[in-house]
C-alpha cells in the first residue's frame, strides 16, 4: 500500500454479514471519536475522502458499508483499488457469525434479509456469504461476533481502535473448547492440550482457569513455561512483518478440550506476557461457563 497522504482522512471500511453487529460496533466508534458514514456506496469513497481531505482537520473516518447497496457493492473493489493508488490509508474490519446465529438474530427481529427475496433467511445468507468471500479474505480484522454479546463486541471494538498511537500492535487472546469448534477469526490456534488436564483432578475441577489454584497447576508445569516463552517470542517475531504489511491487529485462539482449565490459564498469562513487550491485549474466553 502506497504511503498516505498527509492530508488524508484515517478510513475504516466496517463491513459483514448483516446481523454481525454492524450497527453496535459504529456506535462504539463514534464513542471514540470516528466520524461515522453509514450506508455509503463504494462508489462515492473516492470522491468523499477527497472531500474530507480538503477539510482543515483530517478526520478518522468509518464508513459502514453493506448489501443493502445491493448493485453498488460490485463496485467496492474498484473503489479500494483507486483509493490505493491515492495512497489513502484504508483499513477493513470484517464481522461475522455463524448462519445459525444470524438466522437466529434475524427471527428473535422478525425481519427478513434483505438479499432473501422470496425465499427463506438462509437462503440472503448464502448469497451475502458469496458476495462478500473476497472481501472477508482481505479484510484487516475479522471479528466473530457470535458469541460476543452488545458490551464484547463495544470492547473488542475498544481495543482495536482506541488511542491508535499508543501501540503497534493489538492482540485479542481468546480461550476455546476444541469441541465447540475453532474460532473462525483466529489468526494463530495453540492447542495446549499436551499439558495435564486440572479436570482430572477432584480438588479442581469444579474450578477454572481463572483461580489461582488451577493457573498454578497449569502454568507451573515445565512444559507450559516454555510454551509461554516460545509462543510469545512468535508474535514477536511477526510483528514487525504484519505492520510492514499493514495488519495491526492479530487474534489469538488458544485452546483446551472444554476451554475452561488449561486455556484460560495460558491465555491469560500469554496475554500478561504480550502487554508487557508493548501488545495491547484485549483477552476474552469464549466457552468458559458452557460445561
Amino acid at each position: 500500500m502506497s504511503p498516505p497522504s498527509p492530508s488524508s482522512p484515517e478510513l475504516l471500511l466496517v463491513t459483514g454479514m448483516s446481523g454481525a453487529g454492524r450497527s453496535t460496533a459504529a456506535r462504539a466508534l463514534e464513542d471514540l471519536g470516528w466520524f461515522v458514514i453509514d450506508n455509503l456506496p463504494p462508489s462515492l469513497l473516492p470522491a468523499t475522502v477527497q472531500l474530507l481531505s480538503r477539510t482543515a482537520e483530517t478526520p478518522k473516518v468509518a464508513v459502514v458499508i453493506d448489501v443493502r447497496g445491493r448493485s453498488f457493492f460490485e463496485e467496492f473493489q474498484s473503489s479500494l483499488d483507486a483509493l490505493d493508488h491515492e495512497g489513502s490509508d484504508v483499513r477493513v474490519l470484517f464481522l461475522e457469525a455463524t448462519d445459525e446465529v444470524l438466522v437466529r438474530r434475524f427471527e428473535s427481529n422478525r425481519r427478513p434479509h434483505p438479499l432473501q427475496a422470496a425465499g427463506r433467511v438462509i437462503d440472503g445468507l448464502a448469497r451475502e456469504r458469496a458476495l462478500l468471500a473476497d472481501v472477508r479474505g482481505s479484510a484487516d480484522l475479522v471479528i466473530d461476533t457470535g458469541d460476543l454479546n452488545v458490551h464484547d463486541l463495544r470492547r473488542r471494538v475498544d481495543a482495536a481502535f482506541a488511542d491508535p498511537e499508543r501501540v503497534q500492535l493489538r492482540a485479542t487472546v481468546m480461550s476455546f473448547g476444541f469441541k465447540y469448534g475453532i474460532p473462525v477469526d483466529a489468526d494463530f490456534v495453540a492447542d495446549v492440550r499436551f499439558l495435564p488436564n486440572p479436570f482430572w483432578n477432584p480438588e479442581l475441577r469444579e474450578l477454572t482457569g481463572l483461580d489461582p489454584a488451577v493457573n498454578d497447576a497449569v502454568v507451573n508445569q515445565p512444559e507450559a513455561r516454555e510454551f509461554l516463552q516460545q509462543y510469545s517470542a512468535i508474535i514477536d517475531l511477526v510483528a514487525g512483518g504484519y505492520l510492514r504489511e499493514g495488519k495491526r491487529y492479530v487474534t489469538i485462539a488458544v485452546g483446551c478440550t472444554g476451554g475452561k482449565h488449561r486455556s484460560v490459564a495460558i491465555a491469560e498469562n500469554l496475554s500478561a506476557r504480550l502487554v508487557r513487550s508493548g501488545v495491547e491485549t484485549f483477552v476474552t474466553h469464549r466457552d468458559l461457563g458452557r460445561e
